[in-house]
């Protein structure tokens, strides 16, 4: 069985590995998010994401943001969990932590090629959009699977 747990690493290593990349010609994609419990509409997205370049890393969010993001529930799966649980994808080239509220400053410092949310946020409004486009990157958006959600899910088992 392979292992996964080299894809996650330090905001340091993954500058290092997206220098490496771009400097081979590879364009870089970033998206970022929860990831709380791992979904179809998630898989879905993330391949879609991957689409946009040749390699796909995630900004996920650490435990104590989601807390802020979702509320003292949240998250279900601690980061370490979540981090592997994206790295298990064979389309997620790295992940990295943030502990900040949003990825501006990790997006500032990557500097990806370009930057992937889905369709219910507005270029003009989503997180480190400015920043990838001033450097020379792109902005792109996909529509998400629709009835799937963590919060909904979490919801349907309550029940």
């Amino acid at each position: 069985m392979k292992q996964t747990s080299h894809k996650v690493v330090s905001q340091e290593e993954l500058k290092k590995r997206i220098q490496s990349w771009q400097s081979n010609g590879q364009k870089v994609v970033f998206s970022n998010g929860c990831f709380d419990i791992l979904h179809l509409g998630h898989i879905d997205y993330l391949e879609k994401a991957r689409a946009f370049g040749d390699q796909l890393v995630i900004g996920l969010n650490s435990d104590d943001s989601v807390r802020i993001l979702k509320g003292e529930n949240r998250p279900v799966n601690h980061q370490e969990a979540r981090a592997r649980m994206l790295a298990a994808l064979s389309f997620v080239d790295g992940v990295t932590v943030f502990e900040e509220e949003t990825p501006q400053e990790l997006i500032d410092y990557l500097l990806p090629d370009v930057l992937v949310k889905g369709s219910d946020y507005e270029v003009e409004n989503i997180v480190g959009a400015k920043s990838v486009i001033a450097n020379g990157g792109s902005v792109e958006t996909i529509d998400l699977v629709n009835g799937y959600s963590t919060t909904n899910i979490i919801e349907k088992i309550k029940k």
